[in-house]
């Protein structure tokens, strides 16, 4: 009996050790392709996979883990909806859309790089928050890209701002940001509860981001006055190229408007909205593979396969868990500091993990934790989850889909905008507004509540 306990004891230990030596090393792999990407050393999708491939050599995630699981494998309606998106965007850039709106936008802006800046933010903020900022920007570049070569500037600077305009935006709704979608499944939000909850605090900061980017973004503001005045002198009319196509292309936008809407009521996944969408426009239209494929952005999609096996490698491990639960036990029943801890932290560690895997590892200790109270302050900490979580992935240039999509298409355009060069922007954006929020919160939850 007793070497039975010692054997049993010793196997456990064995065991633990290994289990530690896993995690040290899975956390060494995600730190080392990390740096890979920050620094630019070897080309991001390269870092990607061969961080997905040690983890999945160390044991850190599995075949079922990482292809098959829920919350710590590859999140497939994130890769579906970008191809799908990238499939209408393909068909949608051959009716000469694009051309039209970024005639039409730097001409409303008089050719002035700021107004167009200010004008391309201010719609990306709201189409985010109706479709989601993932398809906004996929729409967004192209006409951002066309229109910076009207007036004569670089488009870096101001795919960035749009980025960050479309996490900003997409904060406001429950389909505007992947994560809120998360979050409003666990906590059972609706629809309604985040325009009533985050809608007002994100229009007080696409405003306040508006204002900064004139001083942020200053460096791309410089415009040759002739060039502008010959902005002036297009007329978007004749852009469009194939009346016939953009109008079933629209009436597509459309129908896929009203799924992504729609989505909860329908018991269709965005992704499946988007595939639906995409496949029901190159059925109608005729277009060639060649066409409808041509802007699909495969060095994206396999980036965020080997991100989200990376990222999901350590919450298989449950290094992930555990700090939540370190902050959880911090907290023990004051929410005020509970809801400051969730907005701050959210906030760091999304600009560091993409924040779809981070909300989906943080939604249960939340609901724990807002279960241990009654009231409207337990509900405050979904909100600065959000909140967190949404403008956290402002922070760096893996920080949120968006943010990898962007700058993915910039370097396919042959604008390729650095790790750092996004990061140091993002992380003015990121703690400005976070700090804007917790007074907000503040207000809102406790003081007026």
């Amino acid at each position: 009996m007793n070497h039975a306990f010692l054997l049993s004891a010793t196997t456990n230990q064995a065991e633990e050790s290994h289990s530690g030596i896993v995690i040290a090393l899975a956390i060494a792999v995600f730190v080392g392709a990390y740096v890979l990407i920050a620094t630019e050393w070897v080309h991001r999708v390269k870092a990607a996979l061969g961080g997905a491939g040690l983890m999945l050599l160390i044991g850190g995630a599995t075949d079922q883990t990482a292809f098959f699981s829920e919350s710590t494998g590859i999140d497939w309606n994130v890769i579906f909806l970008l191809l799908g998106m990238m499939i209408v965007v393909s068909v949608v850039k051959q009716t000469g859309l694009f051309e039209y709106v970024a005639i039409w936008a730097a001409k409303r802006a008089r050719g002035n790089p700021y107004r167009v800046m200010a004008l391309l933010c201010t719609i990306t903020a709201l189409a985010s928050a109706l479709l989601d900022n993932v398809t906004t920007v996929l729409l967004i570049a192209p006409v951002t890209l066309l229109v910076c070569a009207r007036i004569g500037v670089s488009p870096e600077l101001y795919l960035i701002a749009e980025a960050m305009a479309s996490n900003i935006g997409g904060t406001a709704t429950l389909i505007g940001d992947p994560p809120n979608i998360i979050i409003g499944s666990r906590a059972g939000l609706s629809f309604n509860d985040f325009l009533l909850n985050l809608t007002p605090i994100v229009l007080a900061l696409t405003v306040v981001f508006v204002v900064m980017a004139r001083f942020l973004f200053r460096s791309g503001f410089v415009v040759d006055p002739a060039t502008a005045s010959d902005v002036m002198e297009l007329d978007e009319r004749r852009a469009i190229t194939n009346p016939r196509l953009l109008k079933q292309s629209l009436a597509v936008l459309a129908l896929i408007l009203a799924g992504f809407l729609l989505h909860s009521l329908l018991d269709f996944a965005p992704a499946v909205v988007a595939l639906l969408g995409a496949g029901l426009l190159v059925l109608i239209s005729g277009t060639s593979r060649e066409e409808f494929l041509e802007d699909v952005e495969w060095e994206t999609l396999v980036f965020f396969m080997g991100l989200f096996v990376m990222v999901g490698g350590l919450v298989n491990l449950g290094v992930i868990d555990w700090l939540g639960k370190r902050a959880v036990d911090a907290v023990d029943g004051r929410f005020l500091l509970a809801s400051t801890g969730l907005l701050f932290g959210s906030a760091a560690l999304s600009g560091v993990v993409d924040n779809i895997p981070y909300v989906a590892t943080m939604a249960p200790l939340v609901a724990g934790l807002a279960a241990s109270g009654s009231g409207g302050k337990p509900t405050s900490l979904w909100w600065a989850l959000a909140l967190g979580a949404d403008l956290g992935g402002n922070a760096t240039a893996v920080g949120a889909s968006a943010n990898v999509v962007v700058t993915g298409i910039a370097a396919r355009q042959g604008h390729p905008i650095s790790f750092w060069r996004f990061t140091r922007y993002g992380l003015v954006v990121t703690t400005v507004t976070i700090l804007i929020c917790w007074p907000y919160l503040w207000l809102r939850y406790f003081l007026l509540a």
